[in-house]
């Protein structure tokens, strides 16, 4: 099993060069920006990417879908931790939808400001586990900043086809990293890495760029509440004044708190 530090200087090249996307250090830690995807493994007839589009048609999806690659193909939301389909859909209810309509495993992953992991995996229409690195981030309350769902990790790399990484997965989802010097994507380079994903994923906030080791964004279709082109424009101007307004839901609702008696503790 590796070390956090060993596993760390073992992402690759294109984990490092995603790293571009922080927009700067400030107190209290590296600031960063919010991106979300979802991964869905390619079982052609059934779910081929023509069917993971016809879905994402079908839900007003507002993001991108990519090219296949490894066996998978990721749709990005346009925006990371906002609503980003029909119904007040973020990228964890949209990974639901897929999930029921496809039966193949998905991964749905959210990043928040940099300082939040939120991971949700389905395997033949069921959410086999969901992980969040700190609960409380952007709460003003006493949840617990601690790692929720690493007890997850067998089943994750079980639907992603590599139970082998089980262990270092359970290892890389329960480590308290430093928010002064460490962010989420880090942690998420190395979940890519061990689960066999692309791992462009941690450089997308550059689209609608070229995203760095990843496809030009030319490979990527683009939908606006679902649809393409100039409909799809007009469309998702008008879904966006909705969505702005209807946040989606939590990851988690039921997160542990504290607020014992601090003599006690």
């Amino acid at each position: 099993m590796q070390s956090g530090g060993r596993r760390r200087d073992g992402i690759d090249q294109a984990v490092v060069l995603g790293m571009s996307m922080w927009s700067g250090m400030s107190e209290g830690g590296p600031a960063g920006l919010s991106y979300a995807a979802i991964l869905v493994r390619v079982d052609p007839p059934a779910a081929a990417r023509q069917q993971v589009l016809d879905a994402l048609h079908s839900v007003r999806f507002t993001g991108w879908l990519g090219p296949e690659e490894q066996g998978w193909v990721v749709a990005v939301a346009e925006r990371g931790a906002g609503t980003v389909a029909a119904h007040r859909r973020g990228v964890l209810g949209v990974a639901e939808d897929l999930a029921g309509r496809l039966g193949v495993p998905l991964v749905a992953v959210r990043v928040a400001g940099d300082r939040q992991l939120a991971l949700s995996v389905w395997a033949d229409g069921a959410e086999v586990g969901r992980y969040v690195s700190d609960p409380s981030y952007g709460l003003d309350d006493d949840t617990l900043p601690e790692p929720l769902g690493a007890e997850h990790a067998a089943a994750f790399a079980a639907a992603a086809g590599q139970p082998e990484a089980a262990d270092d997965l359970a290892e890389l989802l329960a480590e308290d990293l430093d928010p002064d010097s460490v962010i989420e994507s880090e942690r998420l380079g190395g979940v890519l890495r061990l689960l066999g994903l692309p791992s462009w994923l941690v450089a997308v906030s550059s689209l609608p760029r070229d995203i760095p080791t990843g496809p030009r964004a030319a490979e990527l279709t683009r939908l606006r509440a679902g649809a393409t082109g100039v409909g799809g424009r007009v469309r998702g101007r008008f879904a966006e004044v909705v969505r702005r307004r209807r946040p989606p839901p939590p990851a988690f609702t039921d997160a542990p708190r504290g607020g014992g008696d601090p003599w006690l503790l």
